[in-house]
């Protein structure tokens, strides 16, 4: 009778772990960093009841400097209710990880994405972000002045945008918060969309087809939404990284965007992985991890 009790008690559990493996939650589950805690799904916006969620991750021995990460996504999530939080993905611990070993706050952001939103919504959310953080640095304890951006892929993109960006948009909005500035003061963009216009990317996150004719409401809209044509002399530093062999964002954008960048006198660095692809993986290396802690130490705490 002892066996019979342990073999259902067994079975249970069994079936509790398969259930639990299968689980949504589990596949989506946040990700553990080095860090001294963390504050779970803070509420940085509200769009028609859809709320908007980053993850504060506090460093063991804060520098006093905050950096917002966005993953990377295809700008886009699945119209399930169960669909994955792009906080969670493994991009907030390869990229975001070792800044926060380093002292820097990070908070990793969710934003609006396709299918369901398209250009710009995404990007303000992003600058959303920005202005919470900002508004509430006195709590978080870091320069509200000085804050980094940190990205891959899409999320490389948007981090671009936070850069290029004047971020006085609604600065008129009766919102204190809508009132701060949006632009950071130090970017690190790897494999990033810089230019719609020269490759066939984004048409589902411009919500258009991208024409040649530059009088269409296509191209001025694909021109609007790429960085490379909002660069100017007031930008913050940008690194760059980029594999020379990603068969999904073409190289030559990160190369084009660092000659911009150079032609603007904006500081600027591209590091080239040779043989790399697509993924945060690319950025794995403990070279490769320090180049990008010391471009921020260097362009975004004040000396």
């Amino acid at each position: 009778m002892i066996i019979l009790k342990y073999h259902v008690k067994l079975l249970i559990l069994y079936w509790i772990v398969q259930i639990t493996s299968l689980s949504p939650l589990r596949l989506s589950a946040q990700p553990e960093l080095n860090a001294a805690k963390v504050d779970r799904n803070v509420v940085f916006g509200m769009y028609s009841g859809l709320a908007l969620l980053m993850d504060v991750y506090y460093p063991n021995d804060p520098n006093g400097y905050g950096i917002i990460h966005i993953s990377g996504s295809s700008w886009s999530r699945g119209l399930s209710l169960d669909a994955g939080m792009l906080n969670h993905k493994r991009h907030v611990k390869l990229e975001g990880e070792v800044f926060v070993e380093a002292g820097y706050t990070l908070f990793s952001i969710n934003h609006r994405a396709t299918p369901r939103f398209i250009y710009p919504a995404a990007v303000e959310d992003a600058q959303r972000a920005v202005r919470f953080i900002r508004y509430h640095a006195d709590k978080y304890g870091i320069n509200p002045e000085r804050i980094g951006a940190v990205g891959g892929s899409s999320g490389g993109y948007l981090v671009c945008m936070l850069g290029v960006l004047d971020g006085n948009e609604i600065l008129e909005d009766d919102t204190p918060i809508n009132r701060m500035s949006a632009k950071v003061q130090c970017v690190i963009a790897r494999a990033a969309t810089t230019n719609f216009l020269s490759v066939d990317i984004g048409e589902s996150f411009l919500g258009v087809k991208v024409r040649d004719k530059r009088s269409t409401i296509e191209y001025k809209r694909a021109y609007q939404a790429s960085p490379i044509n909002h660069v100017s002399a007031d930008d913050p530093p940008f690194l760059l990284v980029h594999g020379d062999k990603d068969p999904i964002v073409p190289y030559v954008l990160s190369e084009d965007m660092y000659k911009k960048l150079q032609e603007m006198n904006v500081p600027a660095k591209l590091i080239t992985i040779e043989g790399g692809v697509h993924g945060p993986g690319v950025i794995n290396s403990p070279e490769v991890k320090k180049e990008l802690v010391l471009w921020m130490n260097w362009h975004l705490k004040e000396r």
